[in-house]
């Protein structure tokens, strides 16, 4: 069990409720800033771990039993349907792909967080997209997925869905670049992101430069 996977699975769980890890806490009864990303570590990079009472209060804030958390733990995506009832939603919020690379539109776990999302509403071909509470949209810019994505559309992207080569994704380094691509290599030491369009080069990073990759599954063409 790593420092890294509990606060992805308390990050996850916020998301699952369509709350902040600050709403989670504050519904919890917990200081709203016990799981901020700046209490996960110290000033001298000491790892900081919460708390069984505060992870006990969360879960019986959110309903969610201990097996369930412990399966987040684990690298479970999400919680099973029979374990909590998704929050269902007509919107999903919504952000430029360049404003998406700034600090603040994402939390550590690259689920949405944080103010200055837009809200859109779900198209009605992925209204799927209901249970999916860390579903999120970006406005393309640049040209380097022409002709398949222009500058102006908006892509509906899912950190839910299972991610394999060949599909399209969002990916976001650690530097804090964002970007629409096409998966097209991914192993244990490099991952490959393919732009349809010929003029921009392949790119290729190791597993540990990448923080996320997301898969589209819808694109407003």
């Amino acid at each position: 069990m790593r420092h890294d996977d509990i606060w992805r699975a308390i990050d996850t769980l916020a998301a699952e409720r369509g709350l902040s890890t600050s709403g989670l806490a504050r519904s919890a009864g917990l200081d709203p800033t016990s799981f901020n990303p700046s209490k996960r570590r110290a000033e001298d990079g000491r790892l900081r771990w919460p708390s069984t009472e505060s992870i006990a209060k969360i879960l019986a804030a959110t309903g969610a039993s201990f097996d369930a958390f412990a399966a987040l733990v684990r690298g479970s995506r999400s919680l099973a349907h029979s374990r909590m009832e998704r929050v269902k939603r007509s919107t999903i919020p919504l952000i430029g792909l360049a404003q998406a690379g700034q600090d603040g539109f994402f939390d550590d776990a690259g689920y949405p967080a944080g103010a200055g999302w837009e809200q859109i509403d779900l198209p009605s071909a992925n209204a799927g997209l209901a249970d999916d509470p860390l579903a999120y949209g970006l406005t393309i810019q640049g040209d380097s997925m022409e002709p398949v994505y222009r500058a102006g559309d908006v892509i509906i992207v899912s950190p839910s869905a299972p991610v394999r080569a060949g599909d399209r994704v969002v990916a976001r380094t650690r530097s804090g670049e964002v970007m629409a691509k096409l998966l097209a290599r991914r192993t244990a030491r490099r991952i490959e992101l393919a732009s349809f369009n010929p003029d921009h080069a392949m790119r290729a990073f190791s597993p540990g430069e990448i923080a996320a990759i997301h898969r589209i599954v819808w694109a407003s063409q």
